[in-house]
């Protein structure tokens, strides 16, 4: 497991120089998406939730809407985020044999995007529902406007990020962090991993939910690791005909 510590300081190095436009991005898309802020909650509200929305105090109304505009414009400047990212580490996974930079990029948002719409379609519709089913005559939920934004909008960064899965495990075999061989023998351990997750990540602690997350998190634990295995036996290859060129000299 190799992985040089200058390299990894130069990147984030770069990374610190790309905070600024990562900044000014998010902060023009919210400027685009506060005068509809009141029709995206309306919509996250007609998704997911059948209760009522309550502000506890005379500023929550208003604070919910500019939390929700951070948190859709951090979501629509995922590309922008993104490409400052992994421009930052690129050239640490040149100097380890990763040429094309651009199907990376692509591969991560489309994961993002991929796990942030199955829990806003799937789980988060599930779990709400699950959590309100507990009312009754004499329970009646008071939901504060501002902790439900709070709490989708971490499930579904939470689900973004989790679906990253495979790329982060292909990425660090570049890098010679992981190897396939690895990842078999701690398998059960990476099944216990993704089990806390789940029962974390997931809004509500049923077997049915937690296995909306489980499943899709260990089908893609698998698919990095084929990936990885890939890798690995594309370096064995190349290693091999650079050898054999040397012995043809």
């Amino acid at each position: 497991m190799e992985m040089d510590r200058r390299d990894l300081f130069q990147a984030l190095s770069n990374l610190r120089k790309g905070l600024l436009q990562i900044i000014i991005a998010t902060a023009l898309v919210g400027m685009a998406i506060f005068p509809f802020s009141k029709t995206v909650l309306r919509h996250l509200y007609r998704t997911n939730l059948r209760a009522d929305l309550v502000a506890f105090g005379i500023p929550e109304s208003f604070l919910s809407l500019l939390k929700l505009t951070l948190y859709a414009s951090l979501f629509f400047s995922i590309p922008v985020i993104f490409y400052y990212i992994w421009r930052a580490f690129a050239p640490m996974f040149r100097l380890k044999g990763l040429r094309s930079a651009t199907p990376v990029l692509l591969t991560a948002i489309i994961l993002f995007y991929l796990g942030a719409f199955f829990c806003y379609f799937i789980t988060l519709p599930f779990g709400v529902q699950f959590l309100l089913s507990y009312q009754s005559p004499h329970i009646k939920p008071m939901i504060s406007v501002g902790k439900y934004v709070s709490f989708c909008t971490f499930f579904i960064f939470g689900f973004g990020l989790t679906f990253e899965l495979p790329l982060v495990l292909a990425l660090l075999s570049y890098l010679k962090v992981v190897n396939a061989s690895f990842l078999g023998r701690n398998r059960r351990y990476a099944i216990l991993l993704i089990a806390i997750l789940s029962a974390v990540l997931t809004p509500t602690p049923d077997v049915f939910n937690m296995a909306l997350m489980g499943g899709p998190l260990y089908i893609l634990f698998e698919i990095g690791v084929i990936l990885v295995k890939i890798i690995e036996r594309r370096r064995a290859e190349t290693i091999a005909s650079v050898s054999e060129g040397q012995v043809v000299r």
